[in-house]
């Protein structure tokens, strides 16, 4: 399989797995679902309570606004505490709450549990392969965390800003 044929496929394989997953998990809550970016919020909070507004922006490599807009969300939703920063009373410090943590522990055992079932169901080839698979894919995870954007284009000042073609179409 040529690069490009494999990059597509992969990336849309992905794409499913995860859109099924969430779909599937979400099928049965008796709350309202949370947005993709309102979990990785809770989970960077639940990871480093205590982290500030802007190191969460940084974190998840979101405009500070929209990341007050998410905490804003939560904190109206029940799901983050935020308090003013004792050193610097113009910045605020998030704690998940205790919702949050069974909210994203509950999501967790669930979706692990969802795994087991569908990665049982496979035959042991398949299954051999995906578990060969996961030193590649923990390595691909990682370049995609790193900020390989910002070092092969310095110019940007965030690693999603949109930049224009000739001729003025976005990129």
């Amino acid at each position: 399989m040529a690069t490009d044929e494999l990059a597509d496929s992969f990336a849309d394989v992905l794409a499913a797995v995860q859109r099924l997953t969430r779909r599937r998990l979400r099928h049965g809550l008796s709350a309202p679902p949370l947005r993709g970016a309102q979990v990785e919020l809770l989970r960077l909070v639940v990871d480093k309570p205590g982290i500030g507004v802007s190191a969460a922006a940084r974190e998840l490599r979101l405009a500070g606004n929209s990341v007050s807009t998410l905490v804003n969300q939560l904190v109206k939703a029940g799901f983050l505490r935020r308090e003013t920063d004792p050193s610097d009373r113009r910045s605020a410090l998030l704690y998940a709450t205790p919702a949050a943590a069974a909210r994203l522990r509950d999501w967790q055992i669930r979706r692990g549990t969802l795994m087991r079932e569908q990665l049982a169901a496979l035959d042991p080839a398949d299954r051999a392969a995906l578990a060969a698979a996961l030193p590649a894919l923990r390595k691909l995870a990682d370049s995609l965390h790193e900020d390989r954007t910002l070092v092969s284009h310095p110019e940007r000042e965030t690693p999603y800003a949109v930049q224009e073609e000739p001729g003025g179409a976005p990129a």
